[in-house]
């Protein structure tokens, strides 16, 4: 079987220069590609570097995350048009809003989230958003904005179950990642059972969001901190258990979700990126 990472942060300095190691392990997990997303323009180098390295695995995603937008240089969007010009198979994320992280400003948010969504629409590349207690104020600006006509992702959407048909039919895919497995997260368990088969999607967040112990088969850790990190190996578990929740064989949903894949970044952009022999730095 083959899994598709929809969204994580390989390139994430927290892993301590372990990328290769950690590449290896996903191969062996059976993980086909993977989605890396970088935060903001100090990270994106890193991202268009592990797609040169391993081309048949990474489709590079450049974004402002909404925790770095007052970070933002002057000319950061010229900066993301040339990376996305640069890159084979680019796309665009992580992008969004944020109201949950204590001390973060909302202003910027909108008119960052807005320029990179606009840009998405206009090339037509997917986009992974990000939304943290701003469901309500996301949904208005999808519906009065232009849009990628291939859709958009909602990594790891937490938002209410009644919003899920709405959203989807703006366009939205949905991904589920190991963070929901727990107990706790019964509400977002619950919402990820509405969502259509031909939207759905899986991710790791690596190294974010971990797994309940039990399900985590790659331990990990920070060597600088020692604290706990999610290995994006452990995608197949996240498979296994929305295979679960959902009542269908694993076989059938990983057909699906690569399929879902597929439509979303496209045959296109996967194939340009397993095939591209150089990226620019």
């Amino acid at each position: 079987m083959k899994f598709y990472d929809a969204h994580n942060h390989l390139h994430d300095d927290r892993f301590g220069g372990r990328q290769a190691e950690l590449v290896a392990a996903c191969r062996g997990a059976g993980v086909a590609r993977m989605v890396v997303n970088g935060s903001c323009e100090a990270d994106w180098p890193r991202v268009a570097a592990l797609a040169r390295e391993f081309p048949d695995l990474v489709v590079p995603s450049f974004g402002y995350h909404p925790w770095y937008v007052g970070e933002r240089m002057p000319r950061w969007r010229e900066t993301l048009v040339e990376f996305l010009d640069r890159t084979p198979g680019a796309v665009v994320g992580e992008i969004g809003l944020d109201r949950w992280k204590p001390g973060l400003a909302y202003h910027g948010q909108e008119e960052v989230f807005l320029a990179q969504l606009r840009l998405a629409a206009e090339r037509d590349l997917a986009a992974s958003i990000h939304c943290l207690q701003t469901w309500g104020r996301l949904l208005e600006l999808l519906r009065t904005t232009p849009r990628p006509a291939r859709g958009f992702l909602l990594h790891s959407y937490g938002g209410p179950a009644e919003m899920v048909a709405p959203l989807a039919k703006l366009g939205a895919r949905f991904s589920f990642p190991g963070w929901f497995m727990h107990e706790r997260k019964a509400r977002q368990r619950a919402a990820f059972k509405l969502v259509p088969a031909d939207r759905l999607l899986i991710e790791t967040d690596a190294p974010d969001q971990l797994l309940p112990d039990a399900a985590n088969a790659n331990p990990l850790t920070d060597t600088s901190t020692g604290k706990p990190l999610n290995h994006p190996a452990n995608l197949p578990a996240v498979y296994q258990f929305m295979a679960e929740l959902r009542g269908v064989p694993l076989a059938e949903l990983t057909a699906q979700v690569e399929e879902n894949v597929r439509r979303l970044f496209t045959a296109r952009v996967i194939d340009t990126v397993a095939n591209a022999q150089t990226l620019p730095a």
